[in-house]
């Protein structure tokens, strides 16, 4: 695949392999949400209860989802907002289209604000060893206590280190550092699989994942947790996988595509449990307290920030380079998924000015650190609340959004030329004859089920 971006990156670009678009959209996919949000979760939702609710959502619900996500996007060419639009067929039905896209990118823009933070915590975690090797105990102390001056800064680093890489644009920048980081994030959690799972007591954390409770598999709690990772974890409703759309060929068979992306995501998020929950119970054998008298587990949404540097500090002499694996392996996971987030909004506005993509991408950046900051400094409210309001709320609506479009508004004679234009897709095959009915009738019910079932 030949770019055609120019030297500014105003003109809208394409990676350069197919290769290259499932880094960037497996690095999308895979984040913060599958390495520190799926194990949490299914530790704290049943273990072997929410990983068959997950698997049952990603697959009937996510990867369908994924599927018309990049299908709108690259159909459209252009932002969410314009490639919803280009679905309607009357200027109702295009203007409720542009809504939708543009929810889409507000709801990108509600997850950095949380997303910067949260990340910012995993680079200041994997400088704390590194402070404590070289003697900077102070500094040290800084880097791992909770501040609103630690978190300041390192949402700012972690600002910093997304416009960076979107500034360069589609190949210069979003493809040739997904290619660099996502085959090291893979290399570094098989490692750290491996060497978990050789730990004493590792066993008890293998049985407690793989064990069901098959009470908890319809409990609400359960649905909801795994519905909200369903769609934060594929990226789904928040525009990112629409840009990555529109930066596809005409010619590539999107539901290949998209089976990579869905499996890949779906296979790092059962490594991370395979990691976390194992790691938790050598912490138990190690004498770290995590669960309560009522066995709940301690501190469920900051457990990697407690647990596992309890659990790192048994570990003797390798503690520290445990630690920085560890915290580095987070903060790769977090850069590849947090910058599909900033190029949408950045996308968006590059189409719409003449600005270059440069100054887009600095002033989009400012944007979305500002709105970060209203987080930091608001936290005990604002941080859950953003969490809430994004992925169990927007997320889902506007997919029940994006589901209703393709299946109802957009026409079927635009949808078969879209299906027929890739390359192996056969449009009287099983998968595309049952797709769309799929998209109109199933999803939407799904998903407007789902919504009722957290409220």
């Amino acid at each position: 695949m030949a770019a055609i971006q120019n030297n500014d990156g105003a003109s809208r670009g394409h990676f350069g392999s197919r290769f290259g678009f499932i880094m960037a959209a497996a690095g999308s996919a895979v984040g913060v949400g599958n390495i520190w949000g799926f194990p949490t979760q299914a530790a704290s939702n049943g273990g072997g209860a929410f990983l068959i609710v997950y698997l049952f959502l990603i697959f009937l619900l996510g990867y369908p989802m994924l599927v018309a996500e990049l299908m709108v996007g690259r159909h459209g060419q252009t932002n969410p907002a314009d490639s919803m639009a280009k679905l309607g067929r009357t200027p109702a039905t295009k203007m409720i289209g542009s809504l939708i896209g543009l929810a889409s990118i507000v709801c990108a823009a509600m997850i950095f604000s949380f997303y910067a933070v949260l990340s910012g915590w995993f680079v200041s975690n994997t400088l704390a060893p590194i402070a404590t090797m070289v003697g900077a105990d102070d500094a040290s102390r800084w880097l791992i206590d909770f501040s609103l001056s630690r978190n300041i800064v390192f949402t700012l680093v972690f600002a910093l280190m997304c416009v960076y890489v979107i500034q360069k644009g589609v190949q210069d920048g979003i493809e040739k550092w997904s290619k660099r980081l996502m085959p090291l994030l893979f290399t570094i959690l098989i490692a750290s699989v491996i060497y978990i799972l050789f730990q004493p007591g590792a066993s008890e954390g293998v049985t407690a994942l793989f064990t069901v409770d098959f009470e908890k598999v319809m409990h609400p709690d359960v649905i909801i947790g795994a519905l909200g990772q369903t769609f934060f974890s594929l990226s789904i409703g928040t525009g990112a996988m629409m840009i990555y759309g529109s930066y596809l060929k005409s010619n590539e068979n999107i539901s290949k595509l998209a089976m990579h992306v869905t499996f890949m995501d779906t296979g790092v998020a059962f490594l991370a449990a395979m990691l976390i929950l194992p790691a938790m119970y050598v912490a138990k054998h190690n004498g770290v307290t995590i669960f309560d008298a009522d066995g709940n587990l301690l501190s469920s949404d900051t457990l990697v920030f407690t647990v596992l540097p309890a659990l790192f500090a048994t570990m003797g002499a390798a503690e520290h380079i445990v630690a920085i694996i560890f915290f580095a392996l987070m903060s790769v996971a977090a850069l590849t998924s947090a910058m599909s987030v900033v190029e949408v909004p950045t996308s968006y506005i590059v189409d719409k000015t003449a600005m270059s993509r440069k100054k887009v991408t600095w002033i989009v950046g400012a944007a979305l650190t500002a709105f970060a900051m209203v987080v930091v400094t608001n936290f005990d409210f604002m941080f859950g609340f953003m969490i809430k309001l994004a992925t169990e709320i927007t997320q889902p609506l506007v997919c029940l959004g994006l589901a209703i479009f393709v299946g109802w508004v957009w026409h079927r004679n635009n949808l078969l030329a879209e299906i027929k234009g890739q390359d192996g897709a056969d449009v009287n095959g099983i998968f595309w004859k049952v797709w769309p009915v799929y998209v109109k009738f199933v999803c939407p019910a799904l998903i407007i089920i789902l919504i009722g079932t957290t409220l």
